[in-house]
């Protein structure tokens, strides 16, 4: 591919009861216009992500930017929206508009504002990427469809995976520590993420509370451009290949602990990159509940089906393991704005790969992998990336 990530932004992620979405997307779209070395007149094309599904009355965000960068005015803007890789979408939009020459630098910005309303009506926006028709009534809203479907047809197949799901929890709390970006920055412990307490309840299923993605606001953008059109080489990052697959919306229609669509978006890049998981430094994966990562281990071929909690209790998705897992903390400690979250995993991969990660830092991260899913694995994103 003849792509890469020219700049990028972040804002911190969290409750944020005092900004404005258009302020949230006006200061980091300044600033990763400014990290490429770019001016606002260089963008030629802006690519939004934004769920929204009722967190905000104010919808049609396309041309919201122009409120806060007045030189956009008149440039194209699309908003793409796939439920919670969204911020993929967005980035797969500018990556076609490269592609197709119908833009030399692209914008990406991905938003959310989930802490509008109360935490039943968010539970009720987010049920709605569920397949309405069956699974509205699932107990839990949709943690109960990732609790009380997916995680107990695992146990009920494989055993009690407790100890991996506290385990994947308790990693990525603690690599969130050294993340400034993570509305979550505490390290838990294995203890307390195992067994349940006051500060910890089942919430469905087998699923604790901290097996569950935190209600976040916050955005994240790009700059994507052709490889030869790098205003700044030192943030240059190369896509080296890029999936999409979508799935049956229902669970009905397939086994629900079977992520197929996640896993031929993994064969796809890998084979078009012509690379093997043993090639990448790392990867950022869609831990919106502890049982979509260790499925997810699955998926990439890390692991056969039913045996990924081997990854995690053996260590090998460590920071220090053989392919880190989430060295951000994913979703889990970082947060999860739906809009934003695609965009976010990205600029964590851009980080690692251009040395600029700070206490995040690996060693030789030389290639990474990020993976996004919308829903239950139905809309499933691969981007491999590798330092310039």
């Amino acid at each position: 591919m003849d792509a890469s990530i020219a700049g990028w932004a972040h804002s911190k992620f969290g409750k944020m009861d005092g900004i404005d979405p258009e302020q949230m997307i006006g200061d980091v779209a300044q600033q990763a216009i400014a990290h490429a070395g770019l001016d606002a007149v260089d963008i030629d094309s802006v690519h939004v992500g934004h769920y929204n599904g009722g967190f905000l009355y104010q919808d049609f965000p396309s041309s919201l930017l122009f409120n806060a960068i007045p030189q956009l005015r008149y440039v194209p803007a699309v908003r793409l929206e796939n439920a919670c890789a969204t911020g993929s979408a967005a980035i797969h939009s500018a990556l076609n508009a490269v592609a197709a020459g119908r833009s030399r630098y692209a914008l990406v910005l991905g938003f959310e504002k989930m802490s509008e309303l109360s935490t039943p009506e968010i539970g009720d926006v987010l049920l709605k990427c569920s397949y309405a028709k069956e699974e509205a009534g699932i107990a839990g809203g949709f943690a109960g469809l990732f609790g009380n479907v997916i995680a107990k047809t695992y146990f009920d197949r494989y055993g009690d995976q407790s100890d991996a799901l506290a385990m994947i929890a308790a990693k990525n709390h603690h690599n969130g520590l050294a993340n400034p970006y993570a509305h979550m920055q505490k390290d838990f412990g294995f203890d307390f993420c195992r067994n349940e307490s006051q500060k910890n309840p089942f919430v469905a299923g087998p699923l604790k509370r901290t097996d569950c993605s935190l209600v976040s606001d916050g955005a994240a953008a790009v700059i994507i451009c052709r490889d030869d059109d790098v205003s700044t080489p030192a943030n240059r990052v190369r896509f080296l290949a890029t999936a999409q697959i979508n799935d049956y919306l229902p669970l009905s229609r397939r086994d629900p602990i079977v992520f197929a669509g996640a896993s031929r978006a993994w064969q796809q890049a890998l084979g078009d990159s012509q690379l093997t998981l043993d090639d990448l430094s790392f990867v950022e994966t869609h831990d919106c509940f502890t049982i979509a990562e260790l499925i997810e281990y699955e998926a990439m071929g890390l692991a056969a089906p039913g045996e990924g909690a081997r990854v995690i209790l053996d260590g090998i998705c460590a920071r220090d393991g053989r392919l880190p897992i989430n060295p951000s903390g994913g979703l889990k400690s970082k947060g999860h704005p739906i809009g934003a979250t695609g965009v976010s995993m990205h600029v964590m991969a851009a980080l690692q790969l251009s040395g600029q990660a700070g206490d995040m830092q690996l060693s030789n991260a030389d290639r990474a992998g990020v993976f996004n899913m919308g829903g239950s694995a139905v809309a499933n994103y691969v981007s491999l990336l590798e330092r310039a």
